[in-house]
């Protein structure tokens, strides 16, 4: 939210400046984010004064140009050589001096300098209005038709509004500061200031010659509804001053009356809606809603299906816009509108919500409606856009004011107590200043006892409806750093913090795969539907209502296509070995049950190592990026998984790396090539995918026995010994690994593969595996007969569990 200074400044004086105005909302809940220079013009026209030509005489050594003396104030002649053909003796003119930056209009910021010309001394340039921002013409320099003394600043000259603009982070509950007013309230309260509201004494009917009528059908979605005429209006562009003002706060102006509304919405958080009388069927108002898949026209030209609960301001014939969300197409303002109804109400916030997130429309009004405004001020704001709209567009109010508010929302009533306002605060506040800063926040004090009193709240403050919430607004006001740290802290509550804390993990990793040569990647969440249809998941798509394209018209359902697309990128850019791995989330919807889970994809293709004089360069394997699994479960103490061979159509093989119960941790291996055809990659990419949330279990539920524990490196010599097995295609060395733990005894350290053989020398659909087994005693020395007993078990096993056959 963006609160103008000057603004400001009509409602609350104050000489302090801004920063200090900044710190003291922030410390006051309403957090200040930035604070920002408003310039009507580029640049403020800083460096630029009036000047007036003394001389102007041809340029000896160019035909189109002249050399001028420019008196420019306090005594100060100086050489200007300008092209300008209109440029003569006499004139007051704009001189840019030395240093001056220029913002021209559609061109690049620059810096005046002192320069020399063909031969001749130039200090300074004459302007015309297009070079400083002021308009668009460059058929030759500014004269000007002035009285004021040479050196006059051009920004006093052309009376350029500048502004400080205070960027507000507001929080849900702070409806009630959503506007200057609302700012200024509080400000009222810090500072010790009277709060001077705007002026309607001198509001009047001027005749009753356009009476509406008005009929609230549905008073629970809208408890107020008030509302007058106004005829006889000429609609056109607002004067500077209104546009400046809206325009500092990023709104960019369209006519007197929207502009009148758009003033008042933002000066008291009321919003106002101004519709074209003439389009009013019967002269009649009627607000409530229509029958279930009703079709409306907004002021975007889009056709919105209505639901039975949206609730709409009608005539006799038709809406004519969504309450408190968004106007209609035909009833709204144009330049030929001469006679308009202006509304101000107060809508349920329950239902503005529910509208506005249904239609997916976000509108000024909604935001204040759907948290809650000020029931009570609607008559005020009426009056007020009312003499504002009579002053810009001139015209006479042609009816009484229409209010139809059958139950007035009343104050919350809140019981206080001195106790828990000095326990809570941890400070004992004199009454007198308790007292004090709720009448300046407009909260009444009444039934005052020694013990405590009655809060009286105003209904626009809706979150303050509990005695915390006043003892909050108390402190906030009296000032979190005038509370004293106490020498002794206690708290009545410790919360317990767990060990597993998901950001670190994730920088462990982060830090782990970066030190490994891999990137991190962040790519779209959005993505082409094809991808999810060749993987035979299209039903599973999460589709966008407003697309930006069909190649970005659902959400990713896996990492994969996101990080081909990197990968194609790269190597079109002759980067072809990659190592890359994204967190990210996929996106599915199932059973009509939108799911999302986090993932951790890995790939890798190319080359493992660039080509060397040292040696021959290798292609990335399945065996590099299983290692890289591998070391991730290490990184946190994680017992190797139960890895199984991977069924899945996206892989041409892989792993499937699963925990004891059967749940799958995580996938790895080579991708279909008709996959990565899709998004243009014609090499091989390995690809793992992590499942994030799993790991994140298995991290935290690590025991002291599952870690790694650390001991005294052995005295005693590890033994190698190596054994060749044949085996059947379909056997992995997961398997083979997995029965060597189970049947071998403690003395078995490591088992590896150092080659793996088919071919014709052994039989069609067999392969053989070179394994190497290190055996180690921590408490002796190894003999002959202990090895040899151990490795003869362990080809019984192989023998009688996976059908090997032993090569001699």
């Amino acid at each position: 939210m963006k609160i103008s200074v000057n603004w400001l400044k009509d409602y609350i004086k104050f000489d302090k400046p801004t920063e200090e105005i900044g710190h003291l909302l922030t410390m006051s809940g309403l957090e200040v984010e930035g604070i920002a220079d408003y310039e009507q013009v580029a640049g403020g026209l800083k460096g630029l004064v009036i000047g007036e030509v003394l001389t102007a005489e041809r340029h000896a050594n160019a035909d189109r140009l002249k050399v001028t003396t420019v008196d420019i104030g306090n005594g100060e002649v100086k050489p200007i050589v300008c092209g300008a053909p209109n440029v003569d003796v006499g004139q007051k003119v704009i001189v840019a001096t030395v240093g001056a930056t220029l913002y021209p209009a559609g061109g690049e910021p620059f810096v005046i300098k002192k320069a020399k010309i063909r031969g001749e001394v130039s200090e300074g340039m004459i302007c015309a209005e297009d070079e400083i921002g002021v308009g668009a013409s460059h058929d030759g320099i500014m004269v000007l038709d002035t009285h004021l003394p040479n050196g006059t600043a051009a920004a006093e000259y052309f009376n350029i509004y500048e502004d400080r603009v205070l960027e507000i982070g507001l929080t849900p509950n702070r409806a009630d500061a959503a506007s200057h007013i609302g700012v200024a309230r509080d400000l009222k309260a810090l500072l010790q200031q009277e709060l001077k509201w705007p002026s309607v004494d001198s509001f009047q009917v001027d005749n009753q010659s356009l009476p509406i009528s008005v009929e609230v059908q549905n008073t629970e979605a809208c408890p107020r509804y008030s509302g007058l005429s106004i005829s006889g209006l000429t609609i056109k562009e607002s004067p500077e001053w209104l546009q400046q003002r809206l325009k500092s706060i990023g709104l960019t102006p369209i006519n007197n009356v929207v502009d009148a509304t758009n003033y008042v919405l933002h000066e008291l958080g009321q919003p106002l809606h101004a519709f074209d009388a003439d389009t009013i069927r019967g002269n009649k108002v009627i607000v409530k809603t229509l029958s279930e898949g009703s079709t409306f026209t907004t002021l975007d030209e889009k056709e919105r299906k209505l639901r039975a609960d949206d609730l709409m301001i009608c005539n006799e014939e038709e809406g004519m816009c969504i309450a408190g969300v968004f106007g209609g197409i035909k009833s709204g303002v144009k330049e030929s509108t001469k006679n308009i109804f202006l509304e101000s109400a107060y809508f349920s916030p329950q239902y503005i919500r529910r509208t506005a997130q249904h239609h997916m429309l976000k509108t000024d009004a909604s935001f204040r409606y759907e948290r809650g405004t000020d029931p009570n001020i609607t008559v005020y704001a009426l009056k007020r856009a009312a003499l504002l709209i009579k002053e810009l567009a001139g015209g006479s109010i042609s009816s009484e004011i229409v209010d139809i508010y059958a139950e007035p929302v009343q104050d919350f009533v809140v019981k206080v107590s001195y106790r828990n306002i000095n326990r809570l605060i941890g400070k004992e506040i004199a009454k007198d200043q308790v007292k004090s800063i709720l009448q300046h926040l407009d909260i009444k004090v009444k039934d005052e006892k020694d013990s405590g009193f009655t809060a009286l709240v105003p209904p626009y403050r809706v979150d303050v409806q509990r005695e915390a919430d006043i003892i909050e607004e108390i402190l906030r006001i009296y000032g979190y750093d005038k509370v004293e740290t106490s020498a002794y802290l206690s708290a009545d509550f410790l919360s317990s913090f767990p060990e597993m804390d998901a950001d670190k993990v994730k920088n462990k990793l982060s830090e782990m795969l970066l030190g490994s040569a891999y990137r991190e990647i962040v790519t779209n969440s959005l993505t082409k539907p094809a991808y999810a249809e060749s993987i035979g998941k299209g039903e599973e798509s999460v589709e966008i209502l407003n697309k930006l394209s069909e190649d970005l018209g659902v959400m990713r359902q896996s990492l994969i296509f996101s990080g081909l697309e990197v990968i194609a990128y790269n190597i079109s850019h002759r980067q072809k070995n990659l190592k890359l791995f994204e967190f990210g989330k996929t996106y599915h919807k199932v059973n009509a049950k939108y799911l999302e889970k986090s993932e951790l994809a890995i790939f890798l293709t190319g080359m493992q190592q660039p080509e060397s004089w040292q040696g021959a360069s290798t292609e990335v394997s399945f065996h590099h990026l299983s290692s890289t699994i591998r070391k991730i479960f290490n990184r946190f103490d994680i017992v190797d998984p139960v890895q199984k061979e991977l069924e899945d159509d996206k892989f041409t093989y892989g792993l499937d790396f699963q925990s004891v119960d059967g749940k799958s941790i995580g996938q790895a291996g080579l991708l279909n090539p008709k996959l990565t055809a899709l998004a243009g990659v014609k090499q091989p990419v390995f690809f793992a995918s992590i499942d994030w949330p799993a790991l994140l279990e298995k991290v935290s539920k690590v025991s002291a026995k599952e870690r790694l524990i650390y001991q005294e490196i052995s005295k005693f010599p590890e033994v190698r010994r190596d054994l060749s097995l044949v085996l059947d295609k379909q056997v992995g060395f997961s398997q083979v690994e997995s029965v060597a733990k189970k049947y071998s005894n403690a003395l078995v350290k490591d088992i590896n593969v150092f080659d793996i053989y088919e071919g014709d020398k052994i039989d069609a659909g067999k392969k053989a595996y070179a394994l190497s087994f290190v055996l180690q005693d921590a408490e002796k020395t190894l003999t002959d007969k202990v090895i040899d007993k151990t490795m003869n078990k362990l080809i019984k096993v192989f023998e009688k569990e996976l059908g090997a056959v032993i090569r001699k």
